[in-house]
């Protein structure tokens, strides 16, 4: 038996799940059982699955909430700091797709997600929202264009990584034509050619 404390072991078993079968076709009673636990005990730690959703996607998915939410305007140079964004985003989406793709396909169950979500402040919409104020402020500080429209300029950089795990995702292989540093880089540095 795992020794691993039984919260980590059930955020463990969600990740392992939703990403091998789908958020759609995760229950908590798969949960549970791959945790080595029973389901009154993950009820215990989460609410339900959505806030196990939430949790895998903060705890076990590349920190592009906690990226975003520490960026201050004026430090590093902005094309580094949307490399990194991109990079992490890359990534982020990369595995989220693949875990959260299969609600699309039942409406039923993507309106009871999104309100199991909503009182989380969780959501697709809110590193848009985090990236849109980072580039308003680097506008404040002069190091963006003062009539660039920034919250399409964050919905560019992230819809460009979202969609790079979803066009490739389907191709046999999975694999992007560009390797992910050169993405990341080029698309910050056609993105700031647009906006600096």
């Amino acid at each position: 038996m795992d020794q691993k404390p039984a919260r980590v072991r059930i955020v463990d078993a969600a990740h392992e799940l939703m990403l091998s079968i789908g958020l759609a076709r995760t229950t908590t009673k798969e949960i549970a059982k791959a945790a080595g636990c029973s389901e009154a005990a993950l009820y215990k730690y989460f609410s339900g699955k959505e806030e196990l959703f939430v949790t895998v996607l903060a705890e076990r998915l590349p920190r592009l909430g906690n990226l975003l939410g520490d960026l201050r305007a004026g430090e590093g140079s902005v094309e580094g700091n949307l490399t990194d964004i991109a990079r992490v985003a890359a990534l982020f989406y990369e595995q989220t797709f693949p875990m959260a793709a299969s609600l699309y396909a039942e409406p039923q169950l993507k309106r009871r997600h999104e309100e199991g979500v909503g009182g989380l402040e969780a959501g697709p919409h809110l590193p848009i929202r985090q990236l849109d104020a980072y580039l308003r402020a680097e506008q404040g500080a002069g190091r963006v264009r003062a009539d660039a429209d920034t919250y399409a300029a964050a919905s560019l950089l992230l819809g460009a990584c979202a969609q790079r795990a979803f066009a490739y995702a389907a191709l046999p292989g999975g694999e992007p034509p560009q390797p992910l540093d050169d993405f990341a880089a080029s698309l910050a540095r056609t993105l700031l050619g647009g906006i600096s």
